[in-house]
């Protein structure tokens, strides 16, 4: 199931693998001037290569090695014979795979192995120069893309909405907020996110700092519960009520659990 739309001269490209008529989960890549930012999973592949057919696809960037974010690599490579650029930390894990957890096979399925180059500081395209910034916290190897001039941002999983209430175990919720405020530190007073999740947010300097400002009291919170004698199990029905849905449809991988343990452990 592919679903496209336009903003100023970038197309947004909305996938996901369709069961008994119904999306199961939603992931974007946005195409700029021959320029594909990610490129979706291995159950869209067909169709992501289908589309951008005569498009005058150029080169592509994996913002990381997700399987829901470089599961089209190896199509793109077969049919355009572009070229795939992704931080160095996420090369070896887009060429050598990695184990899926059920819940990720259904939604995204396993990505076929692909060769990809170390990305530069700067990609170029005809009309666009687009800044590469070094954003881990939600994994290794995360890079986000900036146009600075124009006040757009290509987040990959750097951002998703301004009051998360889950996250995977590897994440590192210090790490993303530092790589949050670089985001916003390297653009100027406009800023457009790109999600990764489907959303352009048009204003995201009140975005990311409505986030911060929930991140940071909620690490507040949940540091004086833990002085008081709260363990984490307590602190997440103390804030949250219970732990969140996502927890038992994902083997626990998305869970409220492992957004209070980071927060504890990694924002002072």
């Amino acid at each position: 199931m592919l679903e496209t739309q336009e903003f100023a001269g970038v197309t947004q490209i909305r996938m996901s693998r369709e069961l008994n008529g119904k999306p199961v989960y939603w992931v974007a890549a946005y195409l700029v001037d021959g320029l594909l930012i990610d490129t979706g999973c291995s159950h869209t592949s067909q169709e992501l290569s289908d589309f951008l057919e005569g498009k005058g696809i150029r080169q592509v960037v994996n913002t990381h090695y997700h399987e829901d974010h470089m599961g089209g690599n190896h199509d793109l490579i077969n049919r355009f014979g572009v070229d795939i650029y992704a931080h160095p930390d996420s090369i070896p894990l887009i060429a050598q795979g990695f184990e899926l957890y059920p819940y990720q096979e259904i939604a995204w399925g396993y990505p076929s192995p692909t060769k990809a180059i170390p990305i530069p500081s700067i990609i170029k395209t005809p009309r666009h120069v687009l800044q590469v910034i070094d954003t881990p916290g939600h994994c290794q190897g995360h890079i986000c893309l900036m146009d600075a001039t124009r006040g757009w941002c290509f987040t990959g999983d750097l951002f998703a909405r301004e009051q998360p209430k889950f996250i995977r175990p590897e994440e590192n919720i210090g790490w993303i907020m530092v790589s949050m405020r670089a985001v916003m530190a390297a653009a100027g007073q406009s800023l457009v996110l790109f999600t990764a999740v489907g959303k352009i947010v048009e204003d995201g300097q009140r975005a990311l700092k409505n986030c911060l400002d929930y991140l940071s009291g909620l690490a507040a919170r949940s540091k004086d519960l833990q002085k008081s004698g709260y363990d984490l199990d307590a602190i997440v029905r103390e804030l949250f009520g219970a732990e969140h849905p996502f927890a038992q449809l994902t083997d626990g991988q998305f869970s409220t659990y492992n957004l209070v343990r980071s927060l504890l452990e990694s924002v002072g």
